[in-house]
């Protein structure tokens, strides 16, 4: 087992792994910016290091100063969360080069899955089912882009190879918008990415966002841990999660979840893993792999039972896998909410210093936070100061204690997002379940317009 962990990153995920860290026996080393100098969960940690100035540039996402930090700690092994360092292959790399473990994949397997366009070429040799589109850059001709548009079908949406988060892409609906569309994406693409390679999917009307949780051992072991539906989204931002997605018919999951177990061993993939899909008219389309743990993993925790964060430190320490496909049972339904200092009808951020903090309670409800009273919200990171989850024995008893557990919170001294997760839970669409991605912001635009 690993002896002493460095956690990479901050706010919930930071404490999450101290928690995971702790029951496993390992110490854990926080490293904190000047601007979270105060927060609790570096008091909670068993040792603490400041890395730097609050912009991340200079703290989170400086791989020298981490590297460092490791050293000085005497860590064995960097978890690095999400965000952040956690998909940067070059951050593995180096850990690797330094003697260090490094929680999560292989350098390699983060260099693929992290360009779409080998992703895609990789899945589709695994038997994943993909966007119809092609499997190769785009080249730089322009009536060679337009056989492939025609190919394909319009719309399309033409995406960077390199990019990720909503940033990077375009929708072309005719063939006179295409070649401005590639020639902005390409630029944006260098610029934001570093990398201009583009491909071309069919742009699917109404999907959902349903997501496999994997995960994967170094001894040729893979295991798929149910889906989650991640469709309440804003601005290519999720929202609301739950698991598991409401209305798609099992025998489809399952032959689903089982290519992207085998997938993983084909890749040599090590440790948790999340394959993201497009599901739209009986279908799953794969748009690409999170190769971290994600922020909405205790969905899948609540109805299976099982670790993630937990397994992931024991697959870094060489352990297998100690159970198969056959033994994971998914009980009943959960639900997160992610809970955000901004304001619930405007989005804008609200950092601030928190004069009161009330967490709900209750049976099937758990709270994942780094936050409490007196604690004051920094302007410099995301905003998210919690998440809400509930657990039901269906999704109706799931969404009746999460409707209990956010009447019950309180946070007082900043705005949060509770009265949009208030009003969501009462939202007709989201109560019958399977809404699609573009539900949320249209649901959104119809209220503020009255």
């Amino acid at each position: 087992m690993l002896k002493r962990v460095l956690i990479a990153n901050r706010g919930e995920i930071a404490l999450r792994i101290q928690r995971a860290c702790r029951r496993l026996g390992i110490e854990s080393v926080q490293v904190f910016s000047e601007a979270d100098r105060e927060a609790p969960y570096v008091a909670t940690a068993d040792h603490a290091l400041c890395i730097g100035p609050a912009a991340a540039g200079r703290s989170y996402l400086s791989i020298d100063r981490l590297l460092l930090a490791a050293e000085l700690t005497g860590a064995d092994a960097v978890h690095p969360g999400y965000g952040f360092l956690s998909e940067n292959a070059g951050f593995a790399r180096a850990l690797e080069q330094a003697g260090l473990v490094f929680v999560g994949p292989p350098a390699a397997a983060i260099e693929t899955m992290g360009d779409k366009i080998a992703a895609k070429r990789a899945m589709r040799a695994a038997g994943v089912p993909c966007v119809p589109g092609g499997d190769g850059a785009l080249p730089a001709d322009d009536a060679a882009c337009r056989r492939i548009a025609e190919e394909i079908g319009y719309p399309v949406i033409v995406k960077a190879a390199g990019g990720g988060g909503g940033r990077g892409m375009r929708i072309v609906h005719a063939p006179g918008a295409l070649a401005e569309a590639v020639a902005t994406t390409r630029e944006e693409a260098a610029r934001a990415f570093g990398n201009p390679a583009l491909y071309m999917e069919k742009f699917l009307q109404a999907p959902r966002h349903v997501e496999i949780q994997v995960l994967a051992d170094a001894h040729g072991n893979a295991v798929w841990l149910g889906e989650r539906d991640c469709s309440l989204q804003r601005r290519h931002q999720k929202v609301v999660e739950e698991a598991p997605a409401p209305g798609i018919p099992r025998d489809l999951i399952e032959a689903v979840g089982a290519r992207c177990a085998a997938a993983c061993v084909g890749i040599g993939y090590r440790g948790a893993g999340t394959f993201e899909f497009l599901y739209e008219d009986g279908a799953f389309h794969f748009i690409e792999m999170n190769t971290r743990v994600q922020v909405e993993h205790p969905v899948t925790e609540m109805v299976t039972g099982i670790d993630i964060v937990a397994w992931q430190l024991r697959i870094a320490s060489g352990l297998p896998l100690d159970f198969t496909q056959a033994d994971i049972r998914r009980v009943g339904h959960a639900i997160e909410c992610r809970i955000n200092a901004e304001d619930p009808f405007t989005f804008r951020p609200c950092p601030g210093r928190i004069a009161r903090w009330r967490p709900p309670g209750g049976p099937g409800i758990r709270v994942e936070t780094h936050v409490e009273s007196d604690y004051a919200v920094p302007p410099y990171y995301d905003s998210m100061i919690a998440k809400v989850i509930a657990h039901g024995a269906d999704r109706e008893e799931a969404m009746a204690r999460l409707r209990a557990a956010l009447a019950e919170t309180r946070v007082e001294g900043i705005a949060t997002n509770i009265p949009l997760h208030v009003a969501i839970l009462d939202e007709p669409g989201f109560r019958r379940g399977g809404v699609g991605i573009h539900h949320l912001e249209h649901w959104l635009k119809e209220r503020a317009n009255g």
